[in-house]
Order: C-alpha cells, then sequence, then structure tokens
C-alpha cells in the first residue's frame, strides 16, 4: 500500500489532467459533455495527494460500462459506483495511484456540483484552502499509512467546506444572473 503523502502544488498537475483527459475524451467521443479537473490537485497553490481527479461529464452513464476494456488499455481498472450511486469510478496506477476518474451524468447536477462548487470556492477562497492544506498534512501526518484514517480525519472540515462551497455558489449564481 502506497503511503499517504500530501505535498507541495506541482506546476506540472494541470499538464497531467489535459493529457489523460485528452486519452479520456478520445475513448469515449460523443459520450463526453465535458471534463473537469477536481480535487485538490486542481487548485493552485493547494498542498494535495499527487493524484490527478478527473471528473467527466457524460450524456448516459449507462453507457460507460462498455469500454471498460478501452479504459483498462490507458491501465484504468474500473470500480463501478464505488460507493456513490450513478457514479463510475476508475483508478489508475494500482498501489501508487496516479489517476481517479469520477464520471457522472449530465443531469446528476447534485454531484457535479458539488465538485465544482468546492473546487472554485478554495481558488478563490486562499484561506480556506490554507486552512484545508493544514487539515490535510495533520491527516497524513497522523496516518502514513492509513487512508481510512486520513479521510476520517478531515471527513467534519471536508463535509463543512461542501456546504459553505455550494451556499456560496448559489449566492454568487443569484448575484450573477441579476
Amino acid at each position: 500500500m502506497r503511503k499517504v503523502e500530501v505535498v507541495e502544488y506541482d506546476k506540472s498537475w494541470p499538464e497531467l489532467f489535459q493529457k489523460e483527459a485528452d486519452l479520456i475524451r478520445e475513448i469515449f467521443k460523443d459520450e463526453i459533455v465535458k471534463i473537469y479537473h477536481i480535487g485538490s490537485t486542481s487548485v493552485p497553490g493547494l498542498k494535495a495527494k499527487p493524484i490527478i481527479d478527473i471528473m467527466p461529464v457524460v450524456k448516459n452513464i449507462e453507457n460507460i460500462d462498455k469500454y471498460n476494456e478501452k479504459m483498462k488499455s490507458l491501465r484504468y481498472e474500473p470500480k463501478g459506483e464505488y460507493g456513490i450511486k450513478g457514479r463510475r469510478f476508475f483508478m489508475k496506477g494500482g498501489a501508487d495511484r496516479t489517476h481517479h476518474v469520477h464520471m457522472f451524468q449530465l443531469n446528476n447536477t447534485e454531484a457535479i456540483d458539488r465538485h465544482l462548487a468546492v473546487r472554485d470556492y478554495l481558488r478563490t477562497h486562499k484561506k480556506e484552502a490554507e486552512k484545508y492544506a493544514e487539515i490535510k498534512s495533520k491527516a497524513a501526518e497522523k496516518y502514513p499509512n492509513d487512508i481510512n484514517g486520513y479521510c476520517d480525519y478531515k471527513d467534519k472540515f471536508v463535509k463543512d467546506l461542501e456546504k459553505k462551497a455550494l451556499k456560496w455558489k448559489n449566492t454568487t449564481a443569484q448575484v450573477d444572473s441579476t
């Protein structure tokens, strides 16, 4: 098992995302509506586990399983919903994961909005991003060999962060629409 590690922001992460997004787009072609870079590696300056999180939005989630063999050719392991209803999840890199792909259907706005709201909130609220980096660093120090312990340690902060981000997004959207 890979050690839980939180590292300084790497300026190559956006490029690594783009390269992988291009490969995924080539496999799914017309099924893809949009592909987003999400998670901590998508927030400039934020410390993160060095795993690129990718969120393709697709027309029909039920069609995605047909592409599992093609995703395997890119060294992705298909995991099905993997605990989140309506998602298709793929991991790349085995024990030394490098990428996660979280696919959602276009009308699964709750899941899509949550991921994008957190990303955008952290991009625009540097103090919150710094707090999150501190929590993640402490979690990695405390649970270097226990990904579940790491996740549990930061769970309350992440849930509160999601609430703040969604509230901010909804407030911003109302202001923008007027």
